[in-house]
C-alpha cells in the first residue's frame, strides 16, 4: 500500500500514475504468491562453507537451491531470495544474533567469504 501512496504523489500525469499503481499491485501480488509458496515448501535452509545452499522440503529431503539477486544479510536480519531445482523463486526472512547464535555467526562469515 505504501508503494501505491508514493506513486500517487508523483508529479506526472494521472493516467501514468494509475497505470504504475496497477503494475505495482500486480507485481506485489506475484511476489507475495512466491513468498507464500516458498514458506509452504521450505522447512529449513543449509549453507555450507563453499556457498552451496540446500532447502529442506516438507518431505524431509534436502534439495539444492541457488541464491538470487536481491538477497541481503545484515547484522540481525536477512532476506534471502532462492531458486529451487524446479525453478521456483521464493524468499525467506532470516533473523538472528551473532552473539547468541553460532549458526547465525557462521552464516554471516560464509556470506562475506563467498561474496553472495
Amino acid at each position: 500500500m505504501v508503494g501505491v501512496v508514493v506513486i500517487l504523489q508523483l508529479p506526472i500525469d494521472l493516467w501514468v500514475r494509475l497505470a504504475a499503481c496497477a503494475i505495482w499491485v500486480v507485481t506485489s501480488v506475484i511476489e507475495h504468491r512466491r513468498i507464500r509458496r516458498g514458506w509452504a515448501e521450505c522447512r529449513g535452509l543449509r549453507f555450507d562453507a563453499e556457498g552451496e545452499i540446500a532447502s529442506l522440503g516438507v518431505d524431509g529431503k534436502w534439495r539444492p537451491a541457488q541464491c538470487e539477486s536481491g538477497s541481503v544479510l545484515l547484522g540481525k536480519v536477512g532476506w534471502i531470495r532462492l531458486r529451487d531445482q524446479r525453478g521456483a523463486v521464493f524468499g525467506e526472512l532470516l533473523t538472528g544474533d551473532a552473539r547468541e547464535s553460532p549458526d547465525w555467526r557462521r552464516l554471516q562469515v560464509i556470506w562475506r567469504h563467498v561474496g553472495a
